[in-house]
């Protein structure tokens, strides 16, 4: 089976899991590891951008060591920056690239390339989505494109996570605000909220 046809595949596996689940979290583990396996690489990992910290947080990783991924915080401004303004960025040696803000836990991880795409979700970037190779890689443009579509599909499914989150909880309110024993229990006195000034 060609890489192509692996591509595609992978794509309508992770579109088919986002239409029948509302859990991100699944979603996004099954991205990882889709990527993994039909890139052949070493790793792939979620971050998401925390807007307090101005890090980026693991979200979903497969492939990697805990070790690694608990190597320290990990900078939206220092680490692979570029990618979250300008878009894909291939780095061939992680050991010889300012862009790495930890290329020698990278190199004891056994990490040669990094492949990092944006992760939009509602029009703004909220994440980056990585690609860890073990060999040298010179990352073709197809690769890019799976990549980055495999980025836009992660962004939607947490949105829409988000979404249905959001509806959920606005449901359960107003189902609490029509139930009749919490309706009872608002019923207001005739005076109730007047001031006592104007009170008869």
């Amino acid at each position: 089976m060609n890489k192509q046809l692996l591509n595609y595949e992978t794509l309508l596996k992770v579109t088919n899991a986002i239409s029948h689940s509302k859990d991100p979290e699944e979603v996004v583990l099954m991205t990882v590891e889709s990527i993994t396996r039909a890139l052949k690489v070493k790793g792939c990992a979620v971050f998401l951008i925390n807007r307090k910290t101005g890090d980026l947080e693991v979200a979903a990783d497969y492939g990697l060591s805990d070790e690694y991924i608990n190597k320290g915080p990990l900078s939206a401004a220092k680490s692979i920056a570029a990618s979250l303004e300008d878009g894909p960025v291939a780095i061939y040696d992680v050991t010889d690239d300012p862009r790495i803000q930890y290329p020698e836990e990278a190199e004891k991880e056994g990490i040669a390339s990094i492949l990092s795409v944006p992760i939009t979700a509602g029009g703004r970037i909220i994440g980056s989505l990585r690609v860890y190779t073990a060999e040298p890689w010179e990352f073709t443009l197809e690769d890019v494109n799976f990549v980055q579509a495999m980025g836009n599909i992660t962004g939607m499914a947490i949105d829409m996570a988000r979404h249905y989150r959001g509806l959920k909880q606005s449901i359960e309110v107003l189902k609490t605000l029509r139930d009749p024993r919490h309706l009872k229990s608002r019923r207001r006195t005739p005076y109730e909220g007047v001031p006592q000034s104007v009170q008869p």
